[in-house]
């Protein structure tokens, strides 16, 4: 299972947002499970970064992101992703299609986040973690 990560869900993480952070966190802990891999993107990370600076500082935001991208992937966010974001005519956020364009094209089955109705366009399932998480990992 490839699951994609979201900005908001990372913020959540590294800056301890609650209620999602309980979420979240227990989708991050799955980074290393067997079957299972995690990934996001250079903009996701770019985002959480600015967040996680402006609460923490530029140091400590850089050692959230360190751990961060220790363990999980990062999906490319290159010339395809933009053609094809820019090839379809439902989608209105540049950002939102990038995201979803690299998750595709990392092979992700998934995708998490806490803005659901952004990816009206999307093909592959869309959930936040509470959601992601009942479904297929709690009883």
């Amino acid at each position: 299972m490839k699951i994609f990560l979201d900005a908001n869900v990372l913020i959540a993480v590294l800056n301890k947002e609650y209620p999602v952070f309980t979420y979240a966190s227990r989708i991050l802990s799955l980074a290393g499970r067997k079957n299972v891999e995690l990934f996001t993107s250079p903009i996701c990370l770019a985002i959480a970064f600015y967040f996680a600076e402006k609460k923490s500082g530029a140091i400590k935001a850089k050692e959230k992101i360190a751990l961060l991208v220790s363990k999980i992937s990062i999906a490319d966010t290159g010339k395809r992703a933009i053609q094809s974001t820019l090839k379809n005519k439902s989608v209105h956020d540049f950002e939102d299609g990038l995201e979803y364009y690299s998750a595709l094209q990392a092979g992700c089955t998934h995708f998490v986040t806490e803005d659901k109705s952004d990816f009206y366009f999307a093909e592959i399932p869309v959930t936040n973690s509470e959601e992601f998480l009942k479904k297929h990992f709690m009883p």
